[in-house]
């Protein structure tokens, strides 16, 4: 997981109280590779340096996608230390959202599969646009969620849900979404990022002090059971990625094929 981190991957704006940032690599379908989570991790950072942002906003570039997965094709040849190195970055971008001291807005348009559905569950808020999917298909590929989708999609929408999404790979439409819990609004997508933005813009009218001290104290509630969950979803899907059925799905994945499971 070297290079030289691409700063364009992740572009970062701010209007008044509310800082937006904006996953870029639409060509991708906004793919979690090493460069977007150190650079969502970075953009988070300079965020939090500045007292005047009151609201954060996610999101992913162009119409068909807020984050459509981890980016398969890069990981799919990595060794047990370097995807190890991955799934910790990824871990770390999460918690850094969740941590935040202002809330922050997942606006999910397009597809959320995967490791976006995960950005999306450590957000405090998810608005999805009508046409959204989201799903948790990594048992297509032979592996489970790693950046902490077992545990957020437990404490968003309970085990049954969860359980469901996570053994099925099913994607859910925006409207279900709402329905299980995931989904805190539903918006028409001619009318999404204004309404993300008016919810954005109320957050940030309200009392700073009293909203971050509500993010903190809801936080804390379930805190030492995430983490703990955490550490035991990464352990497993460590383990997963050195089998023959996950090699099998990945392969099957890039090359546009169903893939041939052998419970090895």
């Amino acid at each position: 997981m070297t290079g030289i981190l691409d700063e364009n991957t992740v572009l970062v704006e701010h209007d008044g109280p509310i800082s937006t940032i904006t996953i870029n690599r639409p060509e991708s379908l906004n793919a979690l590779n090493p460069d977007v989570l150190q650079g969502v991790i970075l953009a988070l950072g300079k965020i939090a340096s500045n007292p005047s942002t009151r609201g954060v906003i996610i999101t992913g570039k162009g119409p068909k996608a807020f984050v459509a997965g981890a980016d398969i094709r890069s990981m799919s040849k990595l060794g047990p230390r370097p995807i190890a190195d991955y799934v910790e970055l990824g871990q770390r971008a999460m918690r850094a959202i969740e941590t935040l001291e202002v809330p922050v807005i997942a606006a999910v348009n397009g597809f959320a599969l995967g490791g976006g559905l995960e950005l999306a569950l450590a957000c405090d808020l998810i608005v999805c646009a009508e046409s959204a999917k989201l799903g948790q298909p990594e048992v297509n590929l032979g592996i489970i969620p790693g950046f902490g989708g077992t545990q957020r999609l437990i404490q968003r929408c309970g085990i049954g849900t969860a359980r469901r999404l996570c053994y099925t790979g099913d994607l859910i439409t925006a409207d279900e979404a709402r329905l299980v819990g995931i989904a805190d609004k539903v918006v028409p997508d001619a009318q999404f990022m204004d309404e993300v933005k008016k919810m954005a813009t109320t957050i940030a009218s309200k009392a700073p002090l009293a909203v971050k001290g509500a993010k903190r104290v809801i936080n804390q509630a379930y805190e030492s059971l995430l983490l703990s969950g955490l550490r035991l979803e990464v352990e497993e899907f460590l383990k997963l990625f050195q089998s023959a059925d996950r090699e099998e799905g990945m392969d099957a994945f890039i090359e546009k094929r169903a893939a041939k499971f052998t419970g090895r």
